[in-house]
């Protein structure tokens, strides 16, 4: 019925149908469109203009002399991001920043992630030909090495957590900053979701080089912290961690497909690691950590997850492809992990809310 023309010009003649119709269509036209409002965005921030007018409002020319642009090019590319409220004019010269834009220049994370997405265009480029080739084999899953050979069964030359450190030789150092950078945000969610006081050691599977570690010790000085990644990683850790007055932090390190998680711990915490990794690999983990939990030790798992209402493009289309493309792991439901927490042996698990669960979701189960 939606698709027929006779049906469409009858709805257009009800108001109440018209203005349905009308919001459709324009969502619509936003999803065809869509691919024009990144590379929007993307030029905005690599021509220095969020950045320029975090710092105060600026004219036309001035902002096309710093990005090397023609002032006609400048006002085109101005006029596009004020359609999409990264920025407003002042007057009819200078400009300063949108909400959208406001909100953005603050954001490292996202800032970020701008930058890192130039890869992932370059896989969606033909996507049906990425998801013919099967999973990884692009730039994203080149970028991804230890993430690639767990795609494909290859030895895996590292092992770290989701959206971690990787190839810690050089190959994602630069995603590496991007994680640090958007860490922050993450952990907000889940110390304002979770109490941490209850606790008196946490270990973090797969932290990186402790960000979300060192938001914690913000929040919870007297918290023993443990830290459990590759042994490459894991040494970076112990340094970038003292050098931010963290020296306490313990580092051990290992992989958690093929070694013994350290012991001593009444909370663990995997942050943005399981979607990262096949059913196999997690299903072992959670066992793994299900062993060597105390009764009544917590087990957190925060990430983005499929289904999350208002945000399930998110989910199965952003993290969908993007996994597929990285060559491991998959969106999954808060349902389904409720599930693999279940065959795991943990006594019991639940959601807790998140102040921003597209952000992240928490899962909070108990040995």
């Amino acid at each position: 019925m939606l698709s027929s023309p006779a049906f469409q010009r009858w709805s257009m003649r009800i108001p109440v149908f018209r203005m349905i119709a009308r919001h459709h269509a324009t969502a619509m036209f936003g999803v065809i469109t869509g691919f024009v409002y990144t590379k929007t965005l993307t030029a905005a921030v690599d021509a220095g203009v969020i950045s320029a007018l975090a710092q105060a409002p600026a004219t036309t020319a001035a902002l096309a002399k710093a990005a090397g642009l023609e002032i006609p090019a400048m006002q085109r590319l101005l006029a596009a991001a004020r359609s999409i409220d990264l920025v407003e004019p002042v007057d009819a010269e200078r400009w300063t920043l949108g909400q959208r834009g406001a909100a953005l220049a603050s954001n490292t994370g996202a800032l970020a992630m701008i930058e890192h997405h130039k890869i992932f265009y370059d896989d969606l480029a033909d996507p049906l030909a990425m998801l013919r080739s099967g999973r990884g084999g692009g730039k994203l899953a080149a970028f991804w090495t230890y993430a690639h050979a767990a795609g494909t069964g290859a030895p895996a030359s590292d092992d770290d957590a989701a959206f971690g450190q990787g190839n810690v030789s050089g190959g994602t150092a630069p995603y590496s900053a991007l994680m640090a950078a958007s860490q922050p945000m993450v952990a907000q969610q889940v110390l304002d979701a979770h109490d941490f006081g209850r606790h008196r050691h946490m270990l973090d599977i797969g932290g990186g080089h402790g960000a979300f570690l060192a938001e914690v010790a913000g929040r919870h000085p007297g918290l023993q912290l443990s830290l459990f990644d590759l042994p490459a990683v894991a040494e970076g850790a112990r340094a970038t961690l003292a050098a931010r007055g963290l020296g306490n932090v313990t580092c051990h390190g290992g992989s958690f497909r093929d070694d013994a998680l350290p012991g001593g711990a009444d909370l663990v915490s995997l942050v943005r690691i399981l979607h990262d990794h096949d059913d196999d690999v997690v299903q072992a983990l959670l066992t793994k950590v299900r062993a060597m939990l105390p009764k009544g030790g917590r087990l957190l798992i925060a990430e983005p997850m499929a289904g999350t209402p208002g945000a399930e493009a998110m989910g199965d289309a952003y993290f969908g492809l993007y996994l597929w493309a990285m060559g491991s792991g998959r969106p999954r439901t808060a349902a389904a992990y409720l599930a693999m927490l279940r065959a795991a042996g943990f006594a019991r698990a639940r959601e807790v809310a998140t102040g921003l669960p597209m952000v992240t979701r928490l899962i909070v189960a108990t040995a």
